[in-house]
Parts: structure tokens; C-alpha cells; sequence
């Protein structure tokens, strides 16, 4: 049917461009591909909206000119009823003319409740989310990449349909516990989404026993059950122990912490020593002042800083990269395995890198007092940090001094240590470069990490919270300048010719809606939005961060205002990034534990040599593969902090804390405590000292006879009821004075 409904839309596409042509006016557009072109992309992605920009992207077309004839196309064609508009200066194919069986069914992700229902999350960011019964979730797992069939709308109701196609499972493996009752066994997933048990095959359970951890893979759903079939691969031991959980995290989300044999292999073969002539062919800066500046508790150290005062006011500042493409070829096991883990992942306690441990702390990282092979970006900036020279191209490096960020910023707040002079003149111009961006429209995300204190069996004895500060803002300002100008010299080409395929780190405007919605949302706070322009709303998102800065409400407003924006992923297709309000950018300087980083240092190498332009499907295919691992691993990151804050609060159940009110819903009320973050919720059936009313309107309890409000931000006395550490979960209790 796919096959069949892409040729009607290109026999209906072709049919309105021909009567098109006929009753303009006018000449023919002097371009007839960009018009055949148009007519492709919107045929291949009927359902999916699309601004001039994006076309544009899509087309490889970055002159003036074209640029002018695509929007001429755009607008003749939604003359004639070909396109219609969509919002935010987007169009996209008019429903009229998809035939009605195919309208009826829409592809996306599912995401499952515990509740058995389900939703159905369109890849058509434009459509809204479609709601399915869970007697109509079919042989669909949390996660997986569906086909819905939509039942007749219904006024005033939401979408609603049933699965009708599996069309990619979001998981290899799945992560549970095996249940043996009276010689049944069966299998009950981690995933709370998958509310339901699967049935366990075979007699081997490779000496599960009930209650334990395990590790299962699907092997069959006949049609006649209403539950699927698994087999058991790994035990992982019973729940609780802190390496079982760890351990769960990591592999329900399709990672592994060990490298075959083969890799480990080829990377022993690696050479420790840099051949003469690789260090003859490469620019020399191992007597320019480098250094690193990491965590303190950091072991690979993928990017340096050099600095050199050239006089008359003007700078030298280098940004180096570790040049693991030297090390990592093609078609060897290692790329391999690095493109298939794609990202390091860094759980509470432990990291799970993307490379072997020669590569990634060893070879690779720029470890002080050692010649490293780099990737560089290095410019020549005047006092108020305007580039007046850049180069980029491969080096070879010697820092000089490891810094932590705590080192770095007693340097800059006293004035005094090594480098002092050096970092303090580093910093300067960072603040410039980051007071220019924001006057450009940059969006200031604030950020703000949980960090735990574990004793040697890696039990939390203390949670606190570590805070951006210059030392940090000055590595980001000259790693997002490196970014910048690498995606610039690729992309930004002459008018009239093409750039070549390139990786780019994208950022979509955010969708009209959610904005409106945390419009309306702050607004009981008393703040407000601009939203009549990207520049007007990024100045006044940055406003509302500096209004909001030590109030009650803060932490909530900043995450859901995380939350209104649209996901960084990585693309061929260059739409700019929105948030930092860059044209061109990318992900250049962490190649060590970022695969799409390696990609962009390979097609660097490719194009500066003059060779032929890179598969671009090929590209686009490792692009997809690279977010949807990024977003594996923030996943596994966040559930491993949200499981150590449950064991930190295990043994203190019954002992009180204060915090704010972080969420309301019809089953209670969630708090965030002070200090830790950790976030539990005190049910409403706890709520007995009165009759409790939800005003949802204003995100609210109140009681009836006493009046008590407990309301979102609102600050709150509790004490902890219980912790379930399988479930990663923490109940409250409110204590009234």
C-alpha cells in the first residue's frame, strides 16, 4: 500500500503542477527541479509540515535567489489547493488528496501506561497525540514504532484508534523479574509501561530462581495469546543489590558494559607511540600553553585549550580535540561497536564508554605531558572577542596542566594560582563571546546536576547539588565556537553551489502550542512570554530565568520550560539550532564519547582532501540511529539517579524534610525536597486531616473545612512513608505545625 499511495501522490502532485502552470499568468519559474523537487518531499512525508527553511535544507539549497523560487513554488501551489498551511509559516500536502484508507492510519511511537491505555506519539510532531484502550495496544510494547488505525472522530474527543502494525521493536532485550508459582513461570517487565507479564519458553532458565533479576528476549506473540513469549538470556541477581539495579538500568536500555573480543583485540594493537612523520605532517603547537579543564573525577579528556598573547590586544586561542579518527578506522570492529553504542553513558557510579579503555583514557585523552594528536579549531580574536583569523585542520599537542573546574574557578575569582594571568584573560573573553549570543537570541538554559557521595560499597551518604559556574561557561563558550565554525565551513558555501553532506546538531522551533501552554502555565505565577518573534520570546525566556532565580517556583519552571522545546537531534538536513540560536552547528569536540563527533572529524579529513561528497541516506541513517542512543542514554542516566535518591532516602523513612511542591495530579501531590532533589509523592488517601479538592485550573489542593492550599511551587513539610527500590519510588507524607 506504501508503494502504491507514494505513486498516486506523485501522480496527483504532477497532475495540479501541470494545471498550475497552465493558468498562471506568468512564465514558468525559471527553476523546473526545485518545483519536481518540492513535489518529491512532500509525496515521500505526506503528513509532515515543512517551512521554506527546512525545504530548503532538504534541497541543499542555500542561495538567495532559490531560496525565493521555493517559496514562489510554495505559494502557487497552495493556490491551488495542493498545500495547505500550517502554522508557523509551514505547509504541507492537503489531506484531499491521500487516498482515505491510508489517512485513516498514522505511524509513531507508543507510549504505554501502567494503567493497560495507551498513547500513540505521531512522527507527525504537527498531529496530536492519539489515545488507544489497552484492549487495543495489540502485540505493541512500550516504546515500539506502531501503525494506528483512527476510528471516526467524535466532536470535542480526542483522537482515538487501535494497533494495527509492529513496525520496529524499541528493544532488543528486556529487563524483568522471573515469577515461578505452582511450576508457571513468567516474566514481569521493569518497564511499568508494560503493564502485563509475558509467558517464560523452555526449561532452561539458566538458573533463575523466583524473585530474581533477569534478562529476556522475545521469541514469539502467537495470535491466539494475550501475552507474549519470552526466553530467559542472563540472571542478574535478586532486586535491590545496588550492582543488580545498575546493572538493569544499563541493559533495558540496550547497552553493555563489556567489549567482545574482537575489540579489545584490535584495540591492543593500537600504537602507544606517534609515528615522526604523522608529527612532521601536522601543525605543531606543543609549545604553545595548553591545558584540560574536566571533573575532578573525570579519566578521558577529549578536548584542550592553548593560549598564546600575540600583542596589540589580540589573542591566539586554540580549541584541540583528541583525533580518535586517526585511531578509529572504518570497517573495523571497534567503529563498529562504537556506532552501535553510539554514546558513553554515565550512571551515578559508574560510565559505560563508547570506546575501550586504551582508546579512551589512554591513547586518545589528552592527558597532561604527553604528545596528543588533535583536531583543532584555532582563532585569532581581538580584546572584545571578534575573530579576526581562523584556522582548522590537524595538530599535535602537549598540555601542559590538568585542571579541574573547581581549580579553574578559584583562579578566577581570586586572581591567583598557575596560569593565572592566562585563565583569567580566557575567561574575559568567553563572558564576551556569551553576552554576544544572547544579544543574538540565544536562549540561557540554566543546568544544574545531582551529584552523589557514595562510601566504598556505592551506598549515597550525602546528595548535593553542583551549580554551573564560569569555570564551566568558559570550557562551553569555546567548545560552542568550535561547533559553530566547523558546521560553517562545511555548510556555508558560495552562492549558487551546494554544500555537501554534512552532520549537523539541530534544534526545531518549538511548536506554537506548547509555547502558549507554558505561557498560560506561568502566568499564574505572574510572568509572561513574547512570543510575537524568535528573538522577542528568547530575550524574554532569558528574563523569565533571571525573574524566577531563587523563588519557590524556579526549579519547575525551568524544567518544563525544557520541556516546551522541541529535542536536539542530529540530522544531515541543516535547520539551525534554535535554542543557541546558531545557523550552522554541530558536534565536533567530544569524539571520544559522541560517535556523531567522529563523523564529523572523518567528513572534516574527506572534504579538506577534495574527495567526493559522502553518502548522504548513509549519513542520515547513522544520524537517526545517534539520537535515538543519545536519548537511550539520558534515559538510563536520569533512572539511575532517580534509583540512588530512593537508597539514599531507604534508611531514613519516618525522619522529616522540607521542600517544594513540584507536581499536583488526581492521585496526589509530588514534592521535591531541598538540597537532594529527591522527588516523592504524598497520596491523597494520606490527605485525612480534612477533604481535599483538586482545582486543577491552578494546580491545587485545597481543603475544604481548613482552607490548607497546597499548591505547585508552594513550599512543604514531609516525612517519608516508604521507599520501593525496584520501582525507584518514594511515598511522603505531609507534617503540619
Amino acid at each position: 500500500m506504501r508503494a502504491k499511495f507514494f505513486r498516486n501522490n506523485r501522480v496527483i502532485l504532477s497532475y495540479y503542477y501541470k494545471t498550475m502552470t497552465r493558468r498562471s499568468k506568468n512564465r514558468r519559474p525559471k527553476d523546473e527541479s526545485i518545483e519536481q523537487k518540492l513535489a518529491e518531499v512532500f509525496a515521500k512525508s505526506p503528513y509532515q509540515p515543512f517551512n521554506v527553511k527546512q525545504l530548503a535544507a532538504k534541497l541543499g539549497v542555500t542561495d538567495k535567489e532559490k531560496r525565493q523560487h521555493i517559496h514562489a513554488a510554495l505559494e502557487q501551489m497552495l493556490a491551488s489547493a495542493i498545500l495547505v498551511s500550517a502554522n508557523r509559516g509551514k505547509y504541507k500536502l492537503n489531506p484531499i488528496h491521500l487516498e482515505a484508507d491510508v489517512r485513516k492510519v498514522i505511524q509513531g511511537r507508543i507510549s504505554m501506561k501502567q494503567t493497560g491505555k495507551a498513547y500513540l506519539i505521531p512522527d507527525n510532531t504537527e498531529l496530536e497525540d492519539i489515545f488507544i484502550a489497552a484492549n487495543n495496544t495489540g502485540k505493541a510494547l512500550n516504546g515500539d514504532v506502531v501503525k494506528v488505525h483512527l476510528f471516526p472522530s467524535r466532536r470535542g474527543k480526542r483522537p482515538e484508534g487501535r494497533v494495527v502494525e509492529v513496525v520496529r521493536r524499541d528493544k532488543q532485550r528486556y529487563v524483568g523479574t522471573l515469577r515461578i508459582s505452582r511450576n508457571i513461570r513468567y516474566f514481569t517487565f521493569d518497564d511499568i509501561g508494560n503493564s502485563f507479564s509475558a509467558m517464560v519458553s523452555g526449561d532452561n532458565l539458566r538458573g533463575a530462581k523466583d524473585g530474581q533479576k533477569v534478562v529476556a528476549k522475545l521469541v514469539e506473540w502467537p495470535d491466539n495469546m494475550r501475552n507474549p513469549v519470552v526466553e530467559i538470556t542472563r540472571v542478574l541477581g535478586y532486586p535491590g543489590d545496588n550492582e543488580v539495579e545498575m546493572m538493569s538500568i544499563l541493559l533495558d536500555q540496550n547497552f553493555t558494559n563489556e567489549f567482545s573480543a574482537q575489540v579489545e583485540k584490535e584495540a591492543e594493537a593500537l600504537p602507544v607511540e606517534i609515528p615522526e612523520k604523522e608529527l612532521h605532517a601536522r601543525r605543531d603547537f606543543r609549545e604553545t600553553l595548553t591545558i584540560t579543564i574536566d571533573p575532578a573525577d573525570a579519566k578521558d579528556y577529549d578536548d584542550a585549550i592553548s593560549f598564546k598573547d600575540l600583542g596589540n590586544g589580540t589573542f591566539q586561542v586554540g580549541v584541540h580535540i583528541a583525533d580518535v579518527s586517526y585511531y578509529v578506522r572504518p570497517n573495523t570492529a571497534i567503529d563498529a561497536e562504537a556506532l552501535n553504542r553510539a554514546t558513553s553513558v554515565y550512571l551515578v557510579d559508574r560510565t559505560i564508554p563508547m570506546l575501550p579503555e586504551k582508546l579512551c583514557n589512554q591513547v586518545c585523552s589528552l592527558r597532561p605531558h604527553e604528545d596528543k594528536l588533535c583536531f583543532s579549531a584555532v582563532f585569532v580574536l581581538d580584546g572584545e572577542a571578534k575573530i579576526l583569523k581562523q584556522w582548522i585542520g590537524r595538530t599535535v599537542i602537549h598540555s601542559d596542566r590538568r585542571f579541574n573546574y573547581d581549580e579553574v574557578q578559584a583562579i578566577i575569582e581570586s586572581g591567583e594560582g598557575e596560569y593565572a594571568a592566562e585563565i583569567r584573560q580566557l575567561d574575559q573573553l568567553a563572558k564576551k563571546m556569551r553576552a554576544q549570543r544572547y544579544e543574538k537570541g540565544a536562549i540561557n538554559f540554566g543546568s544544574e546536576e545531582v551529584k552523589f557521595v557514595l562510601d566504598e560499597k556505592g551506598k549515597p551518604v550525602d546528595v548535593y547539588i553542583r551549580e554551573e559556574k564560569d569555570s564551566n561557561r568558559l570550557v562551553e563558550e569555546y567548545m560552542l565556537l568550535a561547533n559553530k565554525k566547523v558546521a560553517e565551513l562545511i555548510g556555508k558555501v558560495p552562492q549558487g553551489a551546494e554544500a555537501k553532506p554534512f552532520v549537523y546538531r539541530v534544534h526545531d522551533q518549538p511548536l506554537e502550542d506548547k509555547i502558549g501552554t507554558f505561557n498560560n502555565f506561568i502566568g499564574k505565577f505572574g510572568y509572561a512570554l513574547q512570543m510575537k518573534s524568535r528573538k522577542g520570546l528568547a530575550n524574554s525566556m532569558n528574563r523569565l530565568f533571571t525573574e524566577v532565580e531563587g523563588k519557590g517556583e524556579q526549579h519547575l519552571i525551568e524544567q518544563l520550560a525544557i520541556r516546551t522545546m522541541q529535542r536536539a537531534v542530529y540530522s544531515t538536513d541543516n535547520i539551525g539550532h534554535y535554542g543557541l540560536g546558531f545557523k550552522y552547528y554541530t558536534h565536533f569536540t567530544s569524539p571520544i564519547r559522541r560517535y556523531p563527533d567522529l563523523m564529523v572529524h572523518r567528513l572534516l579529513t574527506r572534504y579538506m582532501k577534495g574527495e567526493p561528497a559522502a553518502d548522504k541516506a548513509l549519513l542520515e541513517e547513522k544520524c537517526k540511529h545517534s539520537s535515538d542512543m543519545e536519548q537511550r542514554a539520558t534515559e538510563a542516566e536520569r533512572t539511575s539517579v532517580k534509583y540512588m535518591q530512593a537508597l539514599y532516602l531507604s534508611d531514613k523513612v519516618g525522619q522529616v524534610f522540607e521542600g517544594l511542591v513540584s507536581g499536583v495530579s488526581k492521585w496526589g501531590i509530588w514534592v521535591q525536597l531541598d538540597g537532594s532533589k529527591c522527588e516523592g509523592m504524598v497520596s491523597v488517601k494520606t490527605l485525612n486531616d480534612d477533604f481535599y479538592y483538586l482545582d486543577e485550573e491552578n494546580y491545587r489542593y485545597i481543603g475544604q473545612r481548613s482552607g490548607r492550599i497546597y499548591q505547585l511551587g508552594g513550599r512543604a513539610k514531609i516525612t517519608v512513608r516508604g521507599v520501593d527500590l525496584a520501582k525507584k519510588q518514594i511515598d511522603f507524607m505531609f507534617v503540619n505545625d
